[in-house]
């Protein structure tokens, strides 16, 4: 037993007596700690859409949100932070300031999201709350992909469902005929 021992501490110090493959050890140790470390927390990367107010060009921001027990409570504060707008200065909001989710359900995969009446005024940039709102219905799609549907409300009216219906189910064909 001490023979197997010793001849696997000596291969084990070969290895250890080079130096790139220490650090290669040392890499991987971190690399693991690491994935530990998310895995524990429990964040997950979700992007965000604003706008640039220089350029007026769009601008994509990376956040990362603590995931909940269950979908619905995940999309919900993925839609409260896209209300809120940037981190950053610089960018403009979708939305004017003070809109909140006053009622929100995930149910078969479609989310019906009720929001405050502020949302139905545009937001201080010019732009328009058709823009903004479908901003918000992409960004919900993009970053939760069992999400076939989104029904926004504004005070308890649905709003631009037709438009919004029409836009996703006509998806570009991509292919060559």
């Amino acid at each position: 037993m001490s023979g197997i021992l010793n001849k696997v501490l000596s291969h084990i110090s070969r290895f250890f007596s080079k130096r790139k493959n220490r650090r290669l050890f040392y890499l991987a140790v971190l690399c693991l700690a690491a994935l530990g470390n998310a895995l524990y927390l429990g964040f997950a990367r979700r992007t965000f859409v604003f706008y640039s107010a220089r350029t007026a060009g769009v601008v994509v921001e990376e956040r990362f949100l603590r995931r909940a027990g269950d979908r619905e409570t995940d999309i919900r504060r993925y839609v409260e932070q896209a209300l809120l707008g940037p981190k950053y200065q610089g960018l403009v909001s979708p939305f004017v300031q003070g809109i909140q989710v006053q009622s929100f359900m995930y149910r078969e995969g479609v989310v019906f999201a009720n929001l405050t009446e502020q949302a139905a005024l545009p937001p201080e940039e010019g732009g328009a709350v058709f823009y903004s709102l479908l901003t918000l219905n992409k960004g919900i799609r993009r970053n939760f992909s069992g999400v076939r549907d989104v029904r926004l409300f504004i005070g308890g009216n649905q709003i631009f469902f037709e438009e919004f219906r029409e836009i996703f189910m006509n998806r570009a064909d991509n292919s060559r005929t």
